[in-house]
């Protein structure tokens, strides 16, 4: 499954290392951010935010993921008329 999830991902990260915040464009959205942490905190809490291993991370856990986060994720996609494929 390949998923485009470099701004969802880190917008699961942006909470858990605030200081690294970029813009919201870059970071995704609140509800990524809500639905996501714990996800990202459980599976890839050990590479840093803008750790281009993390998207490979998500992708290896989707299963795993939390309904909430992957609805939250395939919203975002879909609002960026991105397509998991």
């Amino acid at each position: 499954m390949a998923l485009k999830m470099t701004p969802l991902v880190l917008a699961a990260a942006s909470l858990a290392v605030p200081a690294l915040a970029a813009p919201e464009t870059r970071r995704g959205n609140e509800t990524i951010k809500k639905y996501c942490t714990g996800d990202y905190l459980n599976y890839c809490g050990n590479l840093a935010p803008e750790d281009a291993k993390l998207d490979a991370c998500f992708e290896k856990n989707w299963k795993s993921l939390s309904e909430n986060c992957r609805r939250a994720i395939d919203a975002y996609q879909a609002s960026q008329g991105n397509k998991k494929g």
